[in-house]
């Protein structure tokens, strides 16, 4: 488990002075904006504009701190006034940003299509979480990890063994690699829990019958039985 602390992390000023980011983890390691699989931080938004378009990249927003936003996506307004609650899109989809009551701070996942896959969940109270097992035959670079952010309040983390650590606001803890054991967090305000992982493999596409010869040459003229199919989520 590696602690990841919100102080001394550089701020990355917009080209278009709308806000400033603040990278709090991205895999791999170093990677820059054409090389990462996944890439999470947070964002001091200060005015309106529109965001730069991220094609093949998938977004996870998160109100952390502020009144809100509303986000006009491809001509779709959404109100983002819930708090913690996350919202995801496309990065390739035209985004516009409005300011409901004064500067936000955004929590961002960025995830490359095909690369990575997220979940991003608010934790209350108290709740175990488990590390993301590298599936059998995964990537040797797979992305699978679990990142713990602090976004309100204390949240403090316990492992097996362990001293427990204490984590302040827009602190995070990082679980990945084959020995990350579970970690128990409890927090008097609001954790988020972000699990990133390799996207699942594709179904292999069922097989198809053969045709069977007819029987007859006759032609069956009743009307046909509901057909089914199969959808993929």
């Amino acid at each position: 488990m590696r602690i990841l602390r919100a102080a001394g992390r550089p701020a990355m000023p917009w080209s278009n002075g709308g806000g400033v980011t603040r990278e709090v983890a991205v895999h791999p390691p170093g990677a820059g904006w054409d090389t990462f699989a996944w890439r999470v931080s947070l964002a001091d938004v200060t005015r309106d504009g529109p965001y730069s378009p991220l094609p093949g990249v998938r977004r996870i927003l998160t109100v952390a701190d502020g009144a809100g936003l509303e986000l006009t996506v491809d001509g779709t307004t959404r109100r983002l006034t819930d708090r913690c609650r996350p919202f995801a899109f496309p990065g390739g989809a035209e985004t516009g940003s409005r300011l409901l009551d004064g500067p936000v701070v955004n929590l961002n996942v960025m995830l490359r299509e095909g690369r990575a896959a997220a979940t991003v969940e608010r934790v209350r109270g108290r709740r175990v979480v488990e590390p993301v097992r590298r599936a059998v035959g995964g990537a040797a670079d797979g992305p699978e990890a679990v990142l713990i952010v602090a976004v309100e309040g204390g949240t403090r983390l316990r492992r097996a063994g362990e001293p427990e650590v204490r984590l302040a606001r827009f602190d995070a803890a990082l679980l990945a690699g084959p020995d990350a054991t579970p970690a128990e967090v409890r927090t008097d305000g609001v954790a988020a829990v972000i699990r990133l992982s390799a996207p699942a493999p594709a179904p292999a596409p069922a097989p198809v019958d053969s045709p069977r010869p007819a029987r007859s040459q006759s032609m069956d003229t009743r009307s046909p039985g509901p057909m089914t199919q199969r959808h993929r989520p």
